[in-house]
């Protein structure tokens, strides 16, 4: 499991891109960020999981010294 304390969370545009081609509401992807399960993966990659009783969202992101930036949802 992965601490989030001492983390800021950036979002970049890209993401907000693709959930509108995806029909994935923002909404949803603050939902994600906040409530959903937390891997880390390589040396500086974060993904963020909810899985819902239709699909499965994922976040992934980019740990920069005290901020995450999310970069890609799938």
């Amino acid at each position: 499991m992965f601490d989030l304390r001492g983390y800021d969370v950036e979002i970049k545009h890209h993401v907000f891109i693709r959930a509108m081609q995806r029909g994935i509401s923002p909404d949803l992807i603050e939902d994600t960020i906040k409530s959903g399960a937390v891997e880390q993966f390589a040396n500086d990659r974060v993904r963020f999981v909810k899985k819902g009783s239709k699909r499965t969202i994922q976040c992934i992101g980019e740990i920069r010294g005290t901020k995450i930036i999310i970069f890609t949802i799938e």
